[in-house]
């Protein structure tokens, strides 16, 4: 088989697929037609950030079956276009876990120590010993906000090193974290216990700006590590917080902006130590990406499940088109779930009725999961959902029954903890057209997209009129409401407002301080937080 590479990759990839009696051509800086011309009888397609990955290629790429992607990021890649032609997209996540956590504790060690700041002054001639007294790790409290693949390895690491272990992550077990040393508690005790605080969450419109001022002083002192990703701790803040003797130092690898501008705060403190974004930057990743994906091509030749594809062409041709838009319901009713339920998910139920309970829905669940884990979990897909779940300690149940009461097909996710579970049924009007149509045993008829209020409140008159006139104060305005009611007269309902704009947190509180109010949630479903826009 033939593979081609247009970006540079590890020798350690090259001489495997070499070893598999592969056909590799390098072509760098290869685009336009050169590039058209170079992917005609290709097999596979190794690119890193250099190449795009455009319809074209594809249409241009008849006999090609798997894009390997060596690294993480794909939005070179048409994801899209590659499923519509049966091609499989791949990336490697796992290829730098190792090295990002190891830089984690280098940064936590460098902060604790003062060494990049001793380092200087003696290369200027100092002998600047009395001025630096530094923190010993071991019997400290290590602080994760994040127990992903690189947070659980850099409490292994850590924990090896005497030191005690409290997490914030609502996405995993009790048991998962037992197992790791950790004590799983809720973010604000996190703060308060860590003598060292590490951040390991992705960039998501739930994390940004997470760890900000109040937080900060919530610490009472220590070290705050962010090895994850920019914007997740709001960096005037930390700098300001440093600089006041709130927080005894800081280790900063990522950035909101990158590179990072010459006029940022963190640069002027002395006792933040900063690196730019090396996280990744060893050896070993860059040769476990290569092989990674070496590994995945020669299991995409031989039919082989692809651990980290990012779409699902293993689908047969017949079905896919009948599962198809169950696939974004199932995801959409996921991720609403979550963030409706309050407190730790520790169970996933996804059931079909109907129609639908005919069909193979392995990736119909798999994208439920997938809506589930995604505020939370970097580079989570259709395929790798299922492996986080059992990784988390996460039950999940998949159910089906032929006959649906009052649709031809309904799907159903269901999340849970020890305390309570929730639930969220969707289905499709007029062939692909979602709806959620229940919401915790509320029957609505919402559509699920863009900005989203979900109110529960006290079953009495002018709760609604109340909402509006808040939403209209703040130049909110309504594209729909659904409104339902569980029980009897006087009970609890629930309203789901579709928006024509963001919701601020001003806005969520003020509602919330009406006594008839029992919960107000604030969602969006497009991917982005737009909530401080204007």
């Amino acid at each position: 088989m033939k593979v081609l590479i247009t970006d540079p990759i590890d020798d350690a990839g090259l001489e495997r697929l070499r070893s598999s009696g592969h056909d590799v051509e390098t072509a760098y800086d290869v685009e336009g037609e050169a590039l058209l011309s170079a992917v005609s009888d290709a097999n596979a397609l190794v690119v890193r950030s250099g190449t795009e990955v455009t319809e074209a290629v594809f249409e241009a790429a008849p006999d090609l079956v798997i894009v390997g992607r060596a690294g993480i990021g794909v939005d070179n890649i048409d994801i899209d276009a590659a499923t519509e032609h049966g091609v499989i997209v791949a990336n490697a996540p796992e290829g730098n876990v190792r090295a990002a956590a190891e830089h984690t504790v280098a940064m936590s060690f460098a902060a604790a120590r003062s060494i990049p700041q001793a380092h200087a002054r003696l290369k200027d001639g100092e002998w600047a010993k009395s001025d630096y007294l530094g923190t010993e790790l071991n019997g400290k409290t290590l602080g994760i906000v994040g127990l992903g693949r690189v947070g659980q390895e850099v409490a292994k690491r850590l924990d090896g090193l005497g030191m005690d272990l409290v997490a914030f992550d609502p996405y995993i077990s009790e048991e998962r974290a037992e197992r790791l040393g950790a004590e799983l508690v809720e973010f604000e005790e996190c703060l308060e216990a860590a003598d060292f605080l590490t951040v390991h969450t992705p960039l998501t419109p739930e994390t940004e700006g997470m760890v900000s001022t109040e937080e900060l002083e919530l610490m009472g002192g220590g070290f705050l590590v962010n090895c994850a990703r920019g914007g997740v701790v709001d960096e005037d803040a930390l700098a300001a917080a440093v600089d006041d003797g709130v927080l005894d130092g800081a280790a900063v690898d990522v950035f909101a902006d990158e590179p990072v501008s010459p006029d940022s705060p963190l640069l002027d403190v002395d006792e933040i130590v900063v690196t730019p974004h090396l996280g990744a930057s060893t050896e070993a990743a860059q040769e476990n990406v290569a092989t990674s994906i070496a590994d995945q091509i020669d299991a995409a030749f031989a039919g082989e499940p692809v651990m980290n594809a990012l779409n699902a062409p293993s689908v047969d041709e017949s079905v896919f088109p009948r599962i198809r838009p169950y696939i974004g319901l199932a995801e959409t009713a996921g991720k609403i779930a979550a963030q409706l339920l309050d407190g730790r998910i520790s169970s996933v139920e996804v059931e079909y009725e109907g129609d639908i309970a005919e069909e193979d829905v392995e990736l119909v669940t798999a994208s439920a999961l997938k809506g589930v884990f995604e505020p939370l979990e970097w580079q989570v897909n259709a395929v790798n959902a299922p492996q986080i779940a059992e990784e988390r300690g996460i039950d999940v149940t998949e159910s089906k029954r032929l006959q649906s009461e009052d649709f031809q097909s309904l799907v159903t996710v269901r999340v849970g903890n020890d305390d309570e579970s929730l639930s969220v049924c969707g289905t499709l009007f007029a062939g692909e057209d979602p709806r959620i149509v229940k919401i915790d045993g509320y029957r609505v008829d919402a559509i699920p997209h863009g900005k989203m209020l979900v109110a529960r409140n006290a079953d009495r008159p002018g709760v609604i009129g109340f909402i509006g006139s808040v939403l209209g104060d703040y130049d909110i305005n309504i594209a729909g409401m659904f409104n339902a009611r569980r029980d009897e007269e006087g009970g609890e309902a629930l309203t789901v407002y579709n928006l024509d704009d963001p919701v601020p947190q001003e806005v969520v509180e003020t509602i919330l301080a009406d006594e008839r109010m029992i919960d107000v949630t604030y969602l969006t479903l497009n991917g982005q937080d737009d909530r401080d826009e204007e």
